[in-house]
């Protein structure tokens, strides 16, 4: 099977019904990204700026990311840091759509 173009694809809806992805699958899904941690049930990783304009531009802009994609994170604002984590709520686990908005965040901070 051919891998997932994650920043390119679109998270579709979840409203649960469905099954988190299985440990196996989230960690071939984690495989493709840079520096994501794999904790439980939930994907995150800290990104580090000059300052905190930079900090806080950057979660300006992952929260426009978030609300185009209807997928939100937790996210954590430092001086210089940014911490975002990326759960699926509504199946209290990971779905693709976590996997998806992080490479959009990794693509994000490699502007």
């Amino acid at each position: 099977m051919e891998p997932l173009d994650l920043a390119r694809s679109r998270c579709k809806p979840c409203e649960g019904g469905v099954e988190p992805l299985k440990r196996e699958e989230a960690r071939n899904l984690l495989a493709q990204l840079q520096g994501w941690e794999l904790h439980d049930d939930a994907i995150g990783k800290t990104y580090t700026f000059k300052n905190h304009y930079q900090a806080v531009a950057f979660a300006n802009a992952v929260a426009w990311i978030s609300h185009r994609e209807d997928h939100h994170p937790d996210m954590a604002v430092g001086y210089n840091t940014v911490r975002v984590g990326y759960t699926t709520h509504a199946i209290h686990g990971l779905s693709v759509n976590d996997f998806i908005c992080a490479a959009k965040v990794d693509a994000l901070f490699d502007l």
